[in-house]
């Protein structure tokens, strides 16, 4: 027997992703967490810019607001325990005022329609198909900021919903940006809460609304990360103490898989560069007066000067300079 796992095989890619190509990361914690990766990699990547949000139709309406660059509806803010908060959005995105609130959406949609006029890609992870419908406006939320439950309707949205929104959506953003590309994935973390069983049915509903979308639509493809986390990483020790989010070493492994998919071998090449330089740039020497580290650094520091017409590396440039001994 060759493998004693089952690995999943991620198909013939497009590796069209390339070092300054504008990304834009949105849905679940896990699209939050491959747009941190792309960061840490010097990559152009705009990462979860509303914050985490689990459910297709919020995500959609959120980027739609970006799209046109609207003001969000006043009946969407709240104030719960002096805090102002938005239903549309994470509740990373809240202010002490209703006023400094308004003014952080405001930016934050500005800075999202300006980044998508020539945003090469757009990636968007789905966390579940469960949503939360306010009672008094029928109104799908993103977040429910623990207002109580019993204002709200739960209920599970169907695949046409899922592929109606997209595809409206989708138009929508083909006229703004007409080269723009799509990735969807299926966030791999499950949602214990809404019990396995349940979380299974709405995950099979993500993952078949994504099916059809691909089929659709020749510049939407789908990344199985899901799959790559449920069937070939389906052991405990790559989740963390909570038994449902992937440690780094889950997401270090689907990292990869999804740059052999995406990533052209020119950027891969850097990528490997740029992890080398990283790991140097977090060493932490016991002794750093000795001729050995100080001459450590010059090599650090020339390899970085090297980088400096490629990636902005101002940053580690000062920080490895300022331990030079005089």
């Amino acid at each position: 027997m060759e493998h004693f796992r089952t690995v999943v095989s991620i198909g013939p890619g497009h590796p069209d992703i390339r070092l300054h190509d504008k990304i834009i990361t949105l849905g679940s914690c896990f699209a939050h967490s491959m747009g941190e990766r792309m960061l840490l990699s010097k990559m152009n990547a705009l990462a979860n810019p509303f914050g985490v949000i689990y459910n297709p139709a919020a995500i959609h309406k959120a980027i739609r607001y970006a799209l046109f660059n609207e003001s969000v509806p006043q009946h969407t803010f709240l104030q719960n325990q002096d805090v102002f908060l938005n239903y549309d959005f994470h509740s990373d995105i809240s202010a002490p005022s209703f006023d400094k609130l308004q003014h952080q959406i405001k930016d934050s949609l500005g800075a999202v329609h300006y980044f998508l006029r020539d945003t090469g890609w757009l990636i968007l992870t789905y966390g579940t198909a469960w949503v939360y419908e306010r009672k008094d406006t029928g109104e799908i939320v993103a977040n429910c900021h623990k207002v109580p439950n019993h204002q709200f309707t739960k209920r599970l949205l169907t695949e046409a919903e899922i592929t109606a929104s997209f595809s409206a959506l989708y138009a929508e953003l083909l006229a703004f940006n007409p080269s723009l590309k799509v990735i969807l994935t299926v966030s791999p973390v499950r949602h214990v809460k809404d019990t396995l069983e349940l979380n299974s049915v709405s995950k099979a509903i993500l993952r078949s609304a994504c099916h059809n979308l691909t089929q659709r639509h020749s510049e939407v493809s789908y990344f199985p990360a899901f799959e790559i986390m449920m069937d070939d990483l389906r052991d405990y020790r790559f989740y963390k103490a909570d038994m449902i989010h992937p440690t780094e070493v889950a997401e270090d492994y689907i990292w990869k898989a999804f740059g052999e998919r995406y990533f052209t071998a020119d950027l891969q090449k850097f990528l490997i560069r740029w992890r080398d330089i990283r790991a140097a740039l977090a060493h932490k020497p016991f002794h750093p007066a000795t001729a050995a580290h100080q001459q450590f650094l010059k090599d650090l520091l020339k390899k970085l000067e090297e980088l400096k017409s490629t990636v902005p590396v101002e940053t580690e440039i000062n920080f490895v300079q300022s331990q030079l001994l005089p």
